[in-house]
């Protein structure tokens, strides 16, 4: 089941963001992305810290992505990590254009 839910959020056309709100790192990748303007429903923020099934999420990030930590931050359908790689595709200018790939900025 966590599978699937997970499966379902993750689209082509936009970011999506599995996090707990009391993690650092979630908040910093949710504020750099709050610097760009993305395209209504484009930008999608998960908490998966009241959910029955967390930690079978955090096994599967782990299966698809390497690690299970939070937040995990998907560009499209590609996981780009957490709050710290967030961060680094910013400051680069990376980010605004994988963000303008996949359509979700205004």
């Amino acid at each position: 089941m966590a599978q699937q839910f997970a499966k379902a959020q993750i689209k082509g056309d936009k970011v999506v963001v599995f996090l707990k709100p009391s993690c650092p790192y979630c908040v910093m990748a949710e504020d750099i992305l709050s610097k760009y303007q993305f395209k209504p429903g484009h930008l999608e923020s998960i908490d998966i810290s009241g959910r029955s099934d967390m930690d079978s999420l955090q096994d599967y990030f782990l299966e698809i992505t390497g690690a299970r930590t939070v937040p995990r931050v998907f560009i499209g359908e590609k996981c780009v990590g957490g709050g710290s790689d967030v961060e680094a595709l910013h400051r680069s200018g990376k980010l605004k254009g994988m963000l303008e790939s996949i359509g979700a900025l205004q």
